[in-house]
């Protein structure tokens, strides 16, 4: 079916127009229409003033100065209404809807929208739709924003045009703090004056806040795990120095315990320090050419003691080429040590601890290493896999300052695998052992003998 023409197609007898064309068509048409109009104005102001002269009512030049203005009157208004139509209908007249203040906003960094006084949006860029979908060009920010906070923090700025600073917490996709700032922008009109606008800039502060949480957990964690020790020192010293002062078998065994104590809080603090300096030197790589084979035996030799005392043997799978890696013989003898230390003295029942090398290609060209390190025994939760590199995260709290751990010997093997740009693999079944895996990427080129 074919619509009706417009009155517009019935008087110039064109085509049937789109509506999407009716702009350029209402631009176009009323030029003629006007024109008519104002000729059968002036005809009519023509004869009157001329029958006025023939019979003297009025002076010829005073006749023709009445035409002059009767005809400024017809087509001057016309005119002026004619540009302020363009002007209305031009997008981006308006220096705030220009195409360089779109561009500014979208090249924000930031998620950022720019609101006219009204609290309508002008402009936003990419980031603040992905953030809030539901924001819409030329309608209401603050139906868009349900939070009550933003809310009001914008209805406060467009009252007293003063910023506003406002931080809130959105748990939607996922939960995270978000901080706006709405800024007043004083930008300039047409005519000369000046109009108030409104900039909301959106800044994620989720990494900041959870550095602050990791600080509070690790002072909170360090000064526990050492006022335990020192309480028991201080506590067994006062006995001493009291009523087991001449009890030579109370002293024995006093002393026994403050040594435990004092080689668990030195083992604490030495783990610290070591976990301090291996962030400190984070950006830089371990240049180094160490051969794995030796540097593993030798961990191996030195928990011997140990793996005899809980009845485990330690086997070793090496390859029969030497598996050379860039790094710090210092940090790979920590990396191991724990590794195989954790795995005799939590997989004891398992009775064996499985430690092999093995050469895989890598995608960047070269060999990698992976150094998996296994034991038998009663395995690991699956909701406890994700946090076991945190700070002070333990399985079992009671069970591990029993075996003597600090709760950080596997934040420090990540820290340091991280520095060798090597990854920390953890796999484990209930009731099946667990296994730690160790990557280490191939030796560039460049790496000094």
């Amino acid at each position: 079916m074919i619509a009706p023409a417009s009155d517009e197609q019935a008087r110039h007898g064109g085509p049937p127009v789109p509506a999407a064309d009716k702009t350029t068509v209402a631009a176009a048409t009323p030029w003629a229409d006007r024109l008519r109009h104002a000729a059968i104005i002036l005809l009519a102001a023509a004869i009157a003033l001329v029958t006025l002269a023939v019979l003297g009512e009025v002076t010829v030049l005073a006749a023709g100065a009445v035409f002059v203005c009767v005809a400024a009157a017809a087509l001057v208004p016309w005119r002026l209404h004619d540009a302020a139509n363009k002007r209305d209908d031009v997008p981006g007249t308006s220096p705030v809807e220009t195409p360089v203040v779109r561009a500014i906003v979208a090249g924000m960094p930031d998620p950022a929208a720019l609101l006219d006084r009204a609290g309508r949006v002008l402009h936003l860029n990419a980031a603040a739709a992905q953030l809030a979908p539901a924001l819409r060009v030329r309608e209401l920010a603050q139906f868009a924003l349900r939070n009550p906070e933003i809310v009001n923090a914008l209805r406060e700025a467009i009252a007293t045009a003063e910023p506003r600073r406002v931080s809130y917490l959105d748990h939607a996709p996922i939960e995270r703090w978000m901080e706006l700032i709405i800024a007043p922008v004083q930008v300039p009109t047409t005519f000369g004056g000046t109009d108030q606008c409104m900039l909301m800039t959106f800044h994620d502060l989720t990494p900041l806040r959870r550095v602050e949480e990791m600080r509070a957990d690790f002072v909170a964690n360090a000064s526990h795990e050492l006022r335990t020790p020192l309480a028991a020192l201080s506590g067994f010293i006062e006995t001493l120095q009291g009523p087991a002062r001449d009890d030579a078998k109370a002293r024995e065994r006093f002393l026994g315990i403050m040594q435990a104590q004092a080689t668990r809080m030195a083992r604490l603090i030495d783990d610290l320090l070591s976990l301090s300096r291996v962030e400190l030197s984070a950006h830089v790589r371990p240049d180094v050419q160490i051969d794995l084979a030796p540097l593993i035996r030798q961990v191996a030799d030195g928990l011997e003691p140990l793996a005899k005392e809980r009845q485990v043997a330690i086997e070793i799978d090496m390859p029969e080429t030497p598996a050379v890696i860039a790094g710090d013989r210092e940090e790979l003898l920590r990396v191991f040590e724990n590794l195989i230390e954790n795995a005799l003295k939590y997989g004891a029942s398992g009775g064996r601890v499985a430690v092999s090398v093995a050469a895989l290609a890598s995608g960047e060209g070269g060999t990698e290493y992976r150094v998996a390190v296994r034991d038998f025994g009663p395995g690991i939760a699956p909701e406890h896999l994700p946090r076991l590199t945190e700070r002070f995260y333990r399985v079992d709290v009671g069970d591990s300052r029993s075996q003597g751990g600090t709760g950080l010997g596997l934040s420090l093997v990540k820290h340091i695998v991280n520095r060798h740009r090597g990854r920390l693999l953890i796999e484990s079944v209930p009731k099946k052992g667990a296994t730690f895996t160790v990557c280490f990427p191939p030796v560039k080129p460049e790496v000094r003998a």
